[in-house]
């Protein structure tokens, strides 16, 4: 399994879980739930944030918060 923090820039993957009690509402809110799909546009020079697309809206993540989402790779990057 990996989480979302694993993944390379370019990659697309299908949410499997979520921690409940560590990601922000208002992320699940946006759509970070199971049986969606995000893509990784960017990483921050420094490794933190993370700039997704989940749903069509574009939103940096803290790297913390995105270790507590499970996803399946379902392209590779470029």
């Amino acid at each position: 399994m990996k989480t979302l923090a694993q993944l390379k820039i370019g990659q697309k993957a299908l949410i499997l879980d979520v921690n409940i009690d560590t990601i922000p509402l208002k992320l699940l809110e946006m759509g970070c739930l199971p049986g969606n799909f995000v893509e990784l546009l960017q990483i921050a020079p420094l490794g933190d944030p993370l700039y997704i697309d989940v749903n069509d809206s574009h939103v940096a993540i803290r790297k913390e918060t995105a270790l507590a989402i499970t996803v399946e790779v379902v392209n590779e990057a470029l």
